[in-house]
């Protein structure tokens, strides 16, 4: 295995970061709901802004989930028909899925861009906060999972894909993180 550089360490503890932020985004959202629904069951009262904000947080959640998860090669996929094909095929079939996802990235960027303007001048009802702080995820995500799909796209292009990376796309195989093998699953 080779030597990790000082680039892989900073993008592995960057990912960690997110964990953390999901875990925490996570416990707020327990903790805001369980308490609004004991304080309503038990004193009959609330507090308004822990429902706005725990709406917002599983929004935050779910997108930045979604980067982390497309690191780690979690998504669904149909890989049915990739993986009866011979090398050249999952190349092509990478290739398009790549393309498709990076053209869906960056559709989703231009949306929350075109967006962003009238996310600005709107306020969430309770906390007051502009909209963006909900939206603005959208620039999070189409960024986080359009470099992974270009950098991937790039080595695809330049030659510089392993196999694993074409097997894990296949569905025979996980990453390192996972160490399995899907084939014995099956």
């Amino acid at each position: 295995m080779p030597a990790r550089t000082l680039l892989d360490r900073l993008v592995d503890g960057g990912f960690r970061l997110l964990e953390v932020l999901m875990v925490a985004l996570l416990g707020a959202m327990v903790a805001m709901v369980l308490g609004n629904v004991v304080l309503r069951y038990v004193f009959d009262s609330g507090i308004a802004i822990s429902d706005e904000m725990s709406r917002y947080f599983f929004v935050w959640l779910t997108f930045v989930g979604a980067v982390a998860v497309h690191r780690e090669h979690a998504h669904l996929g149909v890989d049915t028909l990739v993986r009866v094909l011979p090398r050249l095929g999952r190349l092509a079939c990478l290739a398009v899925s790549d393309a498709l996802v990076l053209v869906c990235c960056a559709v989703f960027f231009w949306g929350t861009w075109k967006q962003h303007a009238i996310n600005a001048s709107n306020v969430a009802p309770i906390s007051g906060l502009p909209m963006n702080f909900v939206h603005g995820i959208g620039y999070f995500t189409s960024i986080g999972v359009g470099a992974m799909v270009a950098l991937r796209l790039v080595r695809l292009l330049t030659g510089r894909l392993d196999e694993r990376e074409i097997a894990i796309f296949a569905g025979e195989a996980e990453d390192e993180r996972g160490a399995a093998t899907r084939q014995g699953l099956e």
